[in-house]
């Protein structure tokens, strides 16, 4: 065999580049044609409030890797990065930077058990995410109206931050290189407050108590603590050690929602259909999920089905039947 007739390019995973789409395998082509009404049971947003909080750390002497060498200098500070430290190796790691709500409701209270314990129920994001609400809603109901709840949120914020420096670095023989600093730098744990109102709909008049939902998410930014390089920014001339001062800002964003289980109708292209990436061998592959059995999808003229009843049918007594003349002449 000639190995030289094989190509590298030939041989690949169809990975074209570094990143990548995603494809849903919902398809529509603009008409509705193929467009059906279709009941799902999900969980509906009757309410929710968005809220905004910052707080600023400052970091001094911090040491960043790699040394840059003996008697080199910065020049230029290209850009400065800073994102979230998470170990996926270890959830409970405690430098993985986390936010922690704590909310507290007047007018209202979460659902308790027993043994004084807020139930937690199954939310959209298949974990225990959300808190059932009760509150007297009887004046608000005889008015057609959802009732309000306020509520105390205390936002606790722990763990590190990854901060990357790009920097022109110039060394002793003058020649000029790009060089990435980086630093893992825990940050100093911060408590934020924030008040919030939401609207409830009736307990009375449902058969799910409403839910409470709360979910927050966190970034960060930075900056030289004076934005002066020779300030800021200290190298030791014989082992090339930096070290940087910085200030860097938390920015979270926290949202609120009242959550009611519902049944709504909507309008549906169907299921969605991927197409395999690899080509089969086999000739039938299983379906995924059930073919729709509704009043659209099945025969229009099935064969009727026969009727059961318990009450007593009407019988009728029958004339006796009269014998033609031929009978009596045999």
């Amino acid at each position: 065999m000639d190995c030289s007739k094989f190509k590298p390019e030939t041989i690949g995973l169809g990975i074209t580049d570094r990143c990548c789409i995603g494809n849903t395998g919902c398809e529509f082509d603009g008409t509705l044609r193929g467009v059906k009404s279709e009941p799902i049971f999900v969980q509906k947003v009757f309410d929710a409030t968005l809220v905004n909080l910052q707080a600023l750390s400052t970091v001094n002497n911090i040491r960043f890797t790699p040394n840059l060498g003996a008697n080199a200098r910065i020049v230029r500070v290209l850009e400065i990065r800073c994102r979230r430290f998470f170990n996926p190796n270890n959830i409970n790691d405690p430098r993985n930077l986390v936010v922690e709500p704590e909310t507290t409701l007047s007018g209202g209270q979460f659902v308790k058990d027993e043994r004084g314990n807020i139930i937690e129920v199954i939310g959209p994001d298949g974990v225990r995410s959300e808190k059932i609400i009760f509150a007297d809603t009887t004046e608000c109901d005889e008015e057609g109206r959802g009732t309000p709840v306020f509520g105390t949120q205390k936002v606790r914020i722990r763990g590190n931050v990854v901060v990357e420096i790009d920097v022109v670095v110039q060394t002793s023989n003058t020649r000029r290189r790009t060089v990435t600093l980086t630093a893992n730098i825990p940050i100093t744990p911060t408590e934020l407050t924030n008040f919030f109102e939401l609207c409830i709909p009736s307990v009375f008049n449902s058969a799910f108590f409403p839910r409470f939902a709360e979910f927050c998410n966190v970034l960060c930014e930075t900056r030289l603590a004076t934005n002066n390089i020779m300030r800021d920014i200290r190298i030791n001339p014989e082992t090339g050690e930096v070290r940087v001062d910085l200030i860097i800002a938390i920015c979270i964003s926290c949202e609120k929602k009242i959550i009611v289980p519902v049944q709504l109708c909507v309008l549906s292209t169907g299921f969605p259909q991927l197409s395999p990436e690899v080509s089969p061998i086999c000739t039938t592959f299983p379906s995924l999920f059930p073919k729709q059995i509704d009043e659209e999808s099945i025969d229009p003229n099935p064969c009727p089905k026969p009727r059961f009843s318990l009450e007593s049918e009407e019988f009728v007594e029958e004339e006796p039947r009269r014998k033609l003349y031929r009978e009596y002449e045999e």
